[in-house]
């Protein structure tokens, strides 16, 4: 059953708050290096990157909370409504894994948490009303946009910084198995120009994390 307007402006404020002001619980333990890796230390540089770095991968979780959320709550098929939460209970875990790192570095989370949230909670909403299929569909993108996002910076972390490269690791694994599940679940393919502009909105997105 969808909720009423009023309803589903009350649950995104709940979400909201929990995501931008609460700390994060993770229901999984945060993932470590496997057994005989040896971490490396890190100079000032290697630990501003990789702060930097976890700092955006910690804007995206924030940005998949709302997404999901809204998804969930202008989803019309109560299939796809549980699709959509049991999502983003995982997209918690990597919520809380990631200002884990954030604490471990001594760095922080992003001063624009609140507008990442809400304008990806718009769009979450926007893609809703389209219908699940073309909901679904953007998933499946977002998620192939993150995979891809997380590969780059499995490239990019110093090789002594075993703890970041664990988490993203993992991260990537349950993204490409959240596109994998939306695509079965009839997800519908997004035209080329929108998933030219999502690319470009997280292109600005990632920039102006690593820095605010």
């Amino acid at each position: 059953m969808q909720l009423s307007p009023v309803d589903q402006v009350l649950a995104g404020l709940d979400a909201a708050l929990r995501t931008v002001a609460a700390q994060a619980h993770a229901s999984r333990p945060c993932p470590t290096p496997a057994p005989g890796v040896v971490e490396g230390p890190l100079d000032p540089a290697q630990r501003r990157l990789s702060g930097a770095l976890m700092r955006v991968n910690h804007v995206g979780e924030v940005c998949a909370q709302a997404l999901y959320q809204a998804q969930a709550i202008t989803a019309r098929d109560d299939d796809t409504r549980r699709r959509m939460a049991r999502a983003a209970r995982e997209e918690t875990d990597h919520l809380a894994w990631t200002e884990q790192r954030l604490r471990e570095l001594g760095d922080r989370v992003s001063w624009l948490n609140p507008l990442w949230y809400a304008g990806a909670f718009g769009i979450g909403l926007v893609a809703g009303r389209f219908g699940d299929d073309w909901s679904l569909g953007f998933v499946v993108e977002t998620e192939r946009q993150v995979e891809r996002h997380l590969a780059g910076h499995l490239d990019r972390l110093p090789d002594g910084d075993q703890r970041s490269r664990a988490i993203v690791a993992q991260m990537k694994e349950d993204e490409s198995r959240h596109a994998d599940d939306a695509l079965a679940a009839g997800a519908r393919a997004l035209p080329w120009p929108v998933r030219g502009l999502m690319r470009a909105a997280a292109k600005v997105m990632t920039g102006t994390a690593h820095h605010l």
